[in-house]
């Protein structure tokens, strides 16, 4: 299989990704009645009706600010890590958009086909989101209560410099917890939020 998409004989899809530097590719396949999954000397096959819990979500890396990760859990096998973003050299990852958009909505389509009870999710798990969404906001409060104090002492430089920080951690944490709030979603309206754009 080679990285990014490939439209195999018959209805088969095929997905790699490289998910670090010296790592082996992983690689998927959507045959006709299962997911097949290969990584290094390690394979399996995962039949659609076996699937149980599915989540989408928004996970930006530090050299891949727009990376997604769709996770497969399914009885009696590993879970599948199947992220948007390969690692192409030293210091640069291949966005792979569009196939892993290609890829994902084929896969909904056939978990619908194969009847699977599975539980889709979005986002981060509660229990990780909500106290990481307090901690935020209390910095963000600690933040505004630095840039005033400052503003009130006349070191306009300082709070020049926490502002600048403050809106660079409002615009990175903000995107990150608009896009990962936890729910649900119907596997034939997959979640804009935890999609690449187009």
């Amino acid at each position: 299989m080679s990285e990014g998409l490939n439209i195999a004989s018959g209805d088969d899809l095929d997905y790699a990704y490289r998910p670090s530097l010296m790592g082996a590719a992983r690689q998927f396949k959507l045959a006709d009645d299962g997911i097949e999954w290969m990584t290094g000397r390690h394979s399996g096959r995962i039949a659609y009706r076996d699937v149980r819990r599915l989540r989408m979500s928004f996970k930006p890396a530090n050299m891949q600010s727009q990376r997604f990760l769709t996770e497969v859990w399914a009885e009696g096998a590993p879970k599948l890590a199947i992220v948007s973003s390969s690692w192409k050299g030293m210091f640069e990852q291949e966005r792979l958009d569009k196939p892993y958009t290609a890829f994902v909505a084929e896969l909904h389509r056939r978990l619908i086909r194969a009847a699977a009870p599975v539980h889709y999710e979005q986002g981060t798990l509660p229990l990780k989101y909500w106290p990481a969404l307090v901690l935020f906001v209390a910095i963000v409060l600690g933040l505004c209560a630095l840039i005033v104090r400052g503003l009130l002492a006349d070191e306009l430089s300082g709070a020049a410099f926490i502002a600048g920080f403050l809106a660079l951690l409002l615009w990175q944490g903000g995107v990150f917890f608009l896009r990962n709030r936890p729910g649900f979603y119907r596997p034939e309206a997959l979640p804009a939020a935890v999609m690449p754009k187009g």
